[in-house]
């Protein structure tokens, strides 16, 4: 029997899931066994697990879980160099030249497990079956109009924290904007078009700030692209891919420009193909933004685990996009399960 074991996360701040009770109820309906760990922070509560039918185990237990069992989590496991024996199904961050990347691939060579990253369960037509992106760039522009706030008062952003809701969300952005008594910001979205510009657009538009969208069509010419340093807030939806353009060249801080705030929503630093090369490292909840330049001030937000602010909804999204997936665990040599195996394969 297929046996899906639901670990709790392991990282600061993630109140994510990616299996919903009902979606759980599904799988078992399946045919497929469930076990969800318990978890302290987990924004989804136990019970509704256990009244689905599901197994519960004790939180982090899933080291010890049988060796059939597929784990999975949302975020990377916690360093460490002990091998990894079972297959994972998580966001590895492994595959674009990371530092960690590396290491997390030889714990699975040591442990002879196997990875299935979520960035990588795609369709026949190379499109991801399942994303946080809109809650990502809903979230991520929100904290970029936090730091834009935040310089308007002399300050750098403060923490940041979780959400009940998104209109919850909306209420506090749009009262702390209120407060700056000026106009609002342009901003740019890079990658309008897709999940996280959607998002990242949808926020621009309720809190009332004007919004240049550009795509693939508008950055096709490989750059520079001026017209990025001509707005006071850019917000990067693009993932960092080989061939990727530059967006934010180092030179940055010191032309003239009215960009102050760079919401680095697809967050990949330490990438080598990363389209913005003012900063080096992800920025934390406690310390959401990086002033890389003083006068005028240009800081950068990089936080990456945007989503996780608004932690309710993101899971209930993200679990109805991926669960057609899972309920074809049962099949893991065929479809993006073999898709998401030879590319690990590869890499490996």
């Amino acid at each position: 029997m297929t046996h899906l074991w639901v670990r709790a996360e392991q990282r600061d701040h993630e109140q994510r899931v990616g299996l919903m009770p009902k979606g759980a109820k599904a799988l078992i309906a399946k045919g497929i066994r469930v076990t969800v760990e318990d978890s302290a922070s987990r924004a989804i509560p136990l019970d509704g697990y256990r009244a689905a039918g599901c197994e519960i185990a004790a939180e982090g237990a899933w080291p010890d879980a049988p060796a059939d069992a597929i784990v999975f989590g949302l975020k990377e496991l916690p360093e460490a160099n002990t091998p990894l024996a079972h297959r994972h199904i998580m966001f590895g961050h492994a595959y674009k030249g990371q530092a960690d990347g590396r290491m997390l691939l030889d714990r699975f060579k040591l442990g002879g497990g196997t990875l299935y990253d979520l960035e990588y369960l795609t369709d026949e037509t190379g499109r991801r079956v399942a994303a946080f992106g809109y809650w990502a760039g809903f979230a991520g522009a929100a904290v970029a109009l936090k730091c834009w706030a935040a310089q308007q008062r002399g300050t750098i952003c403060g923490p940041v924290g979780v959400y009940p809701s998104s209109d919850a969300l909306k209420a506090d952005l749009s009262g702390e904007l209120d407060a700056t008594g000026q106009p609002r910001p342009r901003a740019i979205v890079i990658g309008a078009l897709g999940r996280v510009g959607t998002g990242a657009s949808d926020l621009c538009a309720a809190m009332g700030v004007e919004t240049t969208k550009w795509d693939m069509a508008e950055t096709a010419n490989g750059g520079p692209f001026p017209e990025v340093l001509e707005h006071e807030i850019f917000l990067n939806c693009i993932l960092a891919n080989p061939g990727c353009p530059v967006f934010v060249p180092r030179s940055a801080v010191t032309m003239q420009r009215k960009l102050t705030v760079i919401g680095d929503i697809a967050c990949d630093p330490t990438s080598d193909f990363s389209p913005i090369k003012v900063y080096d490292r992800v920025t934390m909840w406690e310390d959401p933004a990086i002033r890389t330049a003083g006068k005028p001030p240009l800081d950068v937000t990089a936080i990456d685990n945007l989503p996780s602010l608004l932690p309710a909804e993101s899971s209930e999204d993200y679990s109805a996009q991926l669960l057609p997936s899972l309920l074809t665990l049962d099949a893991l040599d065929k479809g993006v399960w073999a898709r998401a195996k030879a590319e690990f394969d590869r890499h490996a």
